[in-house]
């Protein structure tokens, strides 16, 4: 069984349910099914109220509605180290790690 995370997730598990379903029986579900934290954590803030179909549960979870919730963060980590400037040579982007004195002052006091 894999884990199942974002809205292609949700989607897959709601299938396997029997509606009208309530709340409670649908986190308990998801969790057996494999969801992530992030997907038992938005199905456990919906508001507790019985459902008719999944587009309804659909539209009461707070996840975000884009496919990059699907891929991994290792993926996600990579994408925002890349093309963080458009029209800069790769060479004069800054990759290192922002100091958070040096971002506030505009200087580094220990050089």
């Amino acid at each position: 069984m894999s884990v199942k995370h974002g809205i292609r997730g949700l989607q897959e598990i709601l299938g396997e349910v029997g509606f009208p379903a309530g709340k409670d029986r649908i986190v308990a579900h998801a969790r057996d099914a494999g969801a992530d934290e992030e997907l038992l954590s938005a199905l456990r803030a919906m508001p507790p109220a019985d459902y008719n179909e999944p587009n309804e549960v659909l539209r009461s979870v707070p996840l975000p509605r884009s496919d990059t919730d699907s891929s991994p963060e290792s993926a996600r980590a990579q994408h925002r180290r890349e093309h963080t400037k458009p029209g800069m040579a790769e060479s004069m982007k800054e990759t290192r790690p922002v100091n958070p004195i040096e971002e506030e002052l505009g200087e580094n006091r220990k050089a």
